[in-house]
């Protein structure tokens, strides 16, 4: 071998079991590994073993062959993780040569693999008390990756990231399992900003006596987004897009026109919300705070099967309704008297799968009522068309096709921390009640103590969560009857309870002042979160009167789907939440919707069916609706049969109509029919 090795740039010897390997280098490339032995001799340690290795074979070559290869070698190192004893004794065996030899720090990965890799602690990474090179250290956390299921490239690229940042694999190993080191699971700050607005003061509107009174003895100044809308003609009957963080005080926006519109006595208020929870709270908002000027009235759609309106009073000057309430009002003809000002908060719920095409048929149908009725009622110019939302990616757009003003104020009150961390479906619940725990035992400058929301995907995940809870928690979703609803928001109000653990039902603003949200899952039901949601339900974590800054945690099970129908998994999602833009609202129809809406239009507008799918911001084929329905037996004409009557009062999609119809026709028990069409809503 001496023949053939002429010269050696790099000697690198490291310790291994007893005898130390030893590895030549030239140009960057190995030219070989050998093993190395030594023995106490009466001129010091001297080699007496020299083996060139071969994968598992050894071929035995002189030691005095190791000797004239040291003799050639630029230079020699003996790396940092071979003992000190053993290291004296290298280092002694080549001053007896007079050859010098250097302790370097080496990747110990490396050198046990026969390869010269040093590191400085500038370019390593920490691996327990050692220093691992970077290539080594990601291979080490591919590996634990393993573990934890295909995890993708995005969050790969994150850990990798965190890992090359903080030059610690162990902390980013413990982050793989639950660890909450703030370091590392922080994503992002989403900064607290302000824009200058002159505040409007109250003392300056020109409201009805009795409302100016009120909200004289309420504040001093409108806050900026009030102030906007009051500028931009919200009192002089103006229709307005409000697009506005959580908390900055829209909704009162509406409730000062509408209001004030009815005390002038011209017209009543409708406040329309998405879900049955965000509804009843509203209505006990409109109860306490105007009940003494107004009556207030509730219509939900809680049941497609039985809704008998009790508590719903047609007269009342207020209505507070589901979408679904007042769709139903109009599809079975109800009298809803003279709409002075409609109120739809949550107008982003347009582009929803589901719900949006029937807000979107309900806002047609809606404004068809109020022009036919002004066309009939003497002294009634029609209704102010008030949208809200908190998160809107084309509100220029939306905007227009709504035909109103755009009052957009993009101010955050509070700072929002977002963080990142993985955990398995048990992992997050010990997770989550340390997040709990901690944040529950802070308390802000402003003397409240942190409260959490959980977002999970069901509500028997909902009760899992809460019960495993240390600390005082609740479940909060749609399945619980409304004393119970209620009961669990005066706790939270009076801090009785550290968190609620809750469904979409909360996502649409249903009012908790928290401190802290957690995503237990970033699916609702069996679909993955929007951007637009996302937003929706990060922005309730921080409030200006209550905190000093919102924290925001995402809990990421790599791998992870919750139905076979989810393409993309869950830590794949996380990061394309967090880095996704806001989606633009617009409504779009598949056939099943387009028929829908096509005929609650026919059963509310008759001839005018055409004119009303015309208005709606999605795109409806009409022609092709009304072939279908014709085909169904759901029209005749431009009217509804029996049959479709019962369909559109109902929101019955075709395919659940024959469902329903199949079931009949065998003899199916009634409660095996609804059964087979409620199942399908088991997640919402």
């Amino acid at each position: 071998m001496s023949k053939q090795v002429q010269r050696v740039e790099t000697l690198f010897c490291h310790w291994i079991g007893g005898d130390y390997l030893v590895v030549a280098i030239r140009d960057g490339k190995r030219l070989f590994r050998a093993k190395l032995g030594l023995s106490e001799t009466s001129a010091g340690p001297r080699p007496t073993k020299f083996r060139l290795k071969d994968g598992s074979s050894e071929e035995p070559r002189q030691p005095d062959e190791f000797v004239e290869i040291a003799r050639r070698a630029d230079r020699i190192r003996i790396s940092e993780q071979t003992p000190p004893e053993a290291r004296t004794d290298l280092q002694e065996m080549f001053t007896g040569y007079q050859l010098e030899a250097t302790a370097v720090r080496t990747c110990r990965y490396c050198a046990s693999e026969g390869k010269y890799s040093p590191v400085t602690t500038e370019t390593a990474i920490r691996d327990d008390d050692d220093w691992i090179c970077r290539d080594c250290a990601r291979r080490e956390l591919e590996r634990e990756l393993s573990y934890a299921g295909n995890v993708t490239s995005a969050a790969k690229d994150r850990l990798e990231e965190l890992m090359d940042e903080v030059q610690d694999l162990e902390r980013i190993v413990n982050l793989l399992q639950g660890d909450l080191d703030p370091d590392l699971t922080k994503f992002d700050t989403i900064s607290a900003t302000t824009e200058d607005v002159d505040p409007v003061g109250v003392e300056s509107l020109d409201l009805e006596p009795e409302l100016q009174k009120l909200l004289e003895g309420r504040f001093d100044t409108l806050l900026p987004v009030q102030s906007l809308a009051v500028e931009n003609g919200l009192f002089e009957g103006e229709d307005q897009l409000v697009v506005s963080a959580t908390a900055t005080g829209k909704t009162l926006v509406g409730e000062l026109a509408g209001i004030d519109r009815v005390l002038r006595g011209d017209g009543k208020l409708l406040f329309l919300v998405p879900l049955v929870a965000l509804a009843n709270q509203t209505y006990e908002d409109f109860e306490d705070e105007y009940g003494h000027l107004v009556d207030v009235t509730l219509r939900v759609g809680a049941s497609r099967i039985n809704d008998d309106g009790n508590r719903f009073d047609p007269g009342a000057d207020v209505i507070v309704g589901t979408y679904e309430g007042i769709d139903h009002a109009l599809r079975t003809g109800k009298d809803l008297g003279d709409v002075g000002t409609v109120v739809i908060d949550e107008v982003h719920t347009l582009k929803e799968d589901e719900r949006g095409h029937r807000l979107d048929g309900l806002i047609s149908r809606l404004k068809y009522y109020c022009e036919q009725r002004a066309a009939r009622a003497e002294g009634y110019g029609g209704a102010q068309w008030i949208s809200l939302s908190a998160t809107v990616g084309n509100p220029k757009q939306l905007a227009g096709a709504l035909e109103a003003t755009l009052i957009e104020f993009e101010e955050r009150p509070v700072p929002i921390e977002r963080h990142v961390t993985f955990a398995d479906g048990q992992e997050k619940v010990r997770v989550e009640n340390k997040l709990v725990r901690r944040e529950f035992d802070t308390e802000s400058s402003k003397g409240y103590r942190g409260q959490t929301i959980i977002f999970t995907n069901s509500r028997r995940r909902c009760h899992e969560i809460s019960r495993k809870l240390e600390y005082d928690a609740a479940p909060y979703h749609a399945g619980l009857d409304y004393k119970r609803r209620k009961t669990v928001e005066r706790k939270f109000g009076d801090q009785e309870l550290a968190a609620v653990v809750t469904t979409a039902a909360l996502a649409a603003g249903v009012d908790f002042p928290a401190s802290q949200v957690v995503f237990d899952s970033l699916a609702m039901g069996i679909e993955w979160l929007s951007v637009q949601e996302f937003h929706q339900m990060l922005g309730r974590a921080g409030r200006p009167d209550y905190h000093d800054e919102g924290k925001v945690y995402v809990l990421v099970e790599p791998d992870c789907s919750y139905h076979n129908s989810m393409e993309m998994t869950e830590d794949e999602v996380a990061f394309k939440l967090l880095k996704g833009e806001m989606e633009s609202v617009m409504t779009h129809y598949d056939e099943a919707a387009a028929i829908e809406e096509t005929l609650a239009n026919v059963t509310v507008g008759g001839k005018a069916t055409k004119r009303l799918n015309d208005r709606m911001l999605g795109s409806v084929p009409t022609k092709h609706a009304l072939g279908k329905l014709i085909e169904y037996g759901f029209i005749e004409g431009l009217e509804p049969t029996p049959l479709g009557r019962v369909v559109t009062e109902h929101f019955l999609s075709p395919s659940e109509s024959f469902v329903l119809l199949d079931g009949i026709r065998k003899g199916s028990h009634p409660y095996d029919l609804v059964a087979d069409i409620e199942l399908r809503e088991e997640y919402e």
